[in-house]
């Protein structure tokens, strides 16, 4: 609960430092019906090109309050990552961004992307990520453990890119950096991935 309430103060530096624009850099090309796997507060909602179908999950129920709030007419529902409660192949997109390094199973999280998109669709992805600096890599591996604890599970130095490819997936993707943000979540990959 306390996570929710706080979550859209605690990125919003991050987001007029330049995250903001990344959003909408990454969801301007998405077409037909789209889903937003954890969605959080609904901070991708302003950045969704008109005329498309979007579907939200979120699994946190006082993020999930949040979100209703904000998506209007657009569905919410309460489900996590891992078990999408969808038909095979129902989506041309998926979007995640910040999501993956929270979920409990990341390699089951990617099985169920893949498998509610569409033959040629596509997951576009924000992640923070481990970083290639290995100076940044072995602190990250130090503070994982409380970082977890205090930001609702999220894992600092997952190799998302990594597990995308484990599972399946054919990745292209670009390096930034999560300005205004704690340096452990910093690194960004910001990209596509196709099954």
């Amino acid at each position: 609960m306390l996570f929710a309430l706080i979550y859209d103060s605690a990125l919003a530096l991050g987001e007029r430092r330049g995250m903001a624009a990344r959003r909408r850099e990454a969801l301007r090309s998405l077409r037909g019906r789209v889903l937003e796997v954890g969605a959080g507060t609904g901070l991708n909602l302003p950045h969704y090109p008109d005329g498309l179908e979007v579907v939200l999950t979120e699994p946190d129920a006082a993020m999930a309050r949040r979100l209703r709030r904000r998506a209007g007419a657009r569905p919410v529902i309460g489900a996590g990552a891992e078990a999408l409660p969808f038909e095979d192949g129902s989506f041309d997109a998926v979007v995640s961004t910040m999501v993956l390094c929270t979920v409990a199973d990341p390699a089951a999280a990617i099985r169920e992307l893949r498998r509610v998109l569409r033959p040629g669709g596509r997951l576009v992805f924000i992640e923070h990520v481990r970083s290639g600096s290995h100076r940044l890599a072995r602190w990250q591996d130090r503070l994982a453990t409380p970082w977890r604890a205090v930001a609702a599970g999220c894992r600092c130095n997952q190799p998302t890119l990594e597990l995308l490819r484990a599972g399946g997936m054919t990745v292209t993707a670009g390096e930034a950096r999560w300005r205004g943000m704690p340096a452990l979540v910093a690194p960004l990959v910001i990209g596509e991935a196709r099954p």
